[in-house]
């Protein structure tokens, strides 16, 4: 035997050991030549299954017995096909199906319905966020809401605020309501009790564009005293999710400057995060299920509304977001949320139980039940999974029969087959 073909067996040392081991004690129930002392019977040792020999004797490295190697029957139908290398078929003791409880189940066709689990975090509506701010300088003088997570009505007072700008256009119009009046009852020409009126009317619009309401304007016209502060209400309902600064009370402010942030939490937003290989099933206005921990009892329906551009480079993920409506307040922002999506799957797929599939690095195996105690591995293309079912594109078809526990067994037993014929065929042969 020359060296090449040494090197080639001591590659295979895990394949003949077992095999060996195999040969002795064979609860599996693989049909095997037993006969010992038959001509071109090969013998190992089953700690250096790398020596091989013809006849029985001893290991020359450790001095053990040798055992046969296990040999298939001749014209075994098991090998056929084995000359370009393939797996081949082996054929198993009924015994062995019921000790180790191998089961089988028949390869179906039908649709294939896709769900996309994946996680994420509640948010605020960003369609629902409102910021707060005065059109004129000044300084608040008195704080009434000024906790984050305070909740807020409509018309509720937020601060009073003092401006100088703010009195001034107060005086102003004082001035036009009495310049108006004045005239009217002087019983001026109509064209200029007009013009005064329309005085009167541009010293109220900006008032108003101050975001003083029409009950302070309505007081002013009362008792024509201006307010030295004047109170800020809410033009919204919501939670105060965001403040200027850690105490809002002495604070100035300048034009367009954001004292305040309120949110509305009768709708959310789920910030979601689905993995590369799911992007081609989702779309925007796609339905979803979210459930949230705290709530395990029920289900909130959502809404895709749009997707990031981009992916993100460190997770390699894509970021959408899911609109919930949230009628009851129960749900809060920054809970974890559980996101199901159901996508659109294939019809009349060829299906098969997702254990059934072994996966070995490159390529995909199931056991094919070839019927009178054969079973065979048999490569398969695969292509969507979900709930439990694989889709195979390529490698059976509908009403064929697969193992669906124990799969290793078979495919483990079978390459050994297949590897033992060729070492003993070429050793018996004296190949190089």
């Amino acid at each position: 035997m020359t060296k090449s073909r040494m090197r080639w067996i001591v590659g295979l040392a895990g394949v003949v050991a077992l095999v060996a081991a195999a040969a002795v004690w064979d609860p599996m129930g693989w049909t095997a030549d037993r006969a010992d002392e038959a001509d071109g019977q090969l013998y190992t040792c089953s700690m250096h299954p790398h020596v091989l020999q013809h006849g029985p004797g001893v290991c020359p490295l450790c001095g053990m017995e040798l055992v046969p190697v296990a040999q298939a029957e001749p014209g075994d139908p098991a090998l056929a096909g084995d000359s370009a290398g393939s797996p081949v078929s082996v054929r198993v003791d009924p015994a062995f199906l019921q000790n180790f409880g191998v089961r089988t189940a028949k390869v179906e066709e039908g649709s294939l319905d896709l769900d996309i689990r994946t996680v994420g975090y509640l948010a605020h509506d960003d369609e629902a966020v409102f910021s707060v701010n005065t059109k004129f300088g000044g300084w608040i003088e008195e704080a009434h809401v000024a906790t984050v997570g305070e909740r807020v009505s409509e018309g509720d007072v937020l601060f009073e605020i003092y401006s100088p700008e703010l009195v001034a256009s107060q005086w102003e119009y004082i001035s036009a309501i009495t310049y108006a009046e004045q005239l009217r009852e002087r019983g001026a020409h109509e064209d200029a009790v007009r013009q005064a009126e329309s005085l009167r009317a541009a010293a109220r619009e900006r008032l108003r564009s101050w975001d003083m309401t029409p009950r302070q304007i309505e007081a002013l016209e009362t008792t024509r005293e201006p307010s030295r502060t004047v109170e800020f209400v809410s033009p919204v309902s919501g939670f105060l999710v965001e403040k200027a600064g850690d105490s809002l009370e002495g604070l100035r402010l300048s034009p367009g400057m954001t004292v305040l942030k309120f949110a509305d939490h009768h709708t959310l937003w789920v910030e979601v995060e689905f993995h590369e290989h799911d992007v081609r099933h989702l779309r925007e206005g796609q339905k979803v299920v979210v459930t949230i921990d705290a709530f395990p009892e029920r289900r909130w329906d959502g809404t895709i509304l749009f997707f990031r551009p981009a992916m993100n480079q460190s997770t390699r993920t894509l970021t959408a977001f899911v609109k919930v409506e949230n009628p009851d307040l129960k749900l809060r922002p920054k809970m974890f949320a559980n996101v199901v999506v159901q996508a659109p799957g294939v019809a009349g797929a060829v299906l098969v139980p997702s254990g059934a599939v072994l996966r070995t690095g490159g390529r995909s195996v199931v056991i094919v039940a070839e019927g009178e105690g054969r079973f065979a591995p048999r490569e398969v293309r695969l292509g969507l999974s979900a709930g439990g079912w694989q889709q195979v594109l390529e490698g059976l078809t509908a009403g064929e029969t697969i193992v669906t526990t124990s799969q290793f067994l078979f495919d483990s037993e079978s390459n050994l087959r297949a590897a033992i014929a060729r070492l003993t065929a070429e050793a018996r042969t004296g190949g190089s």
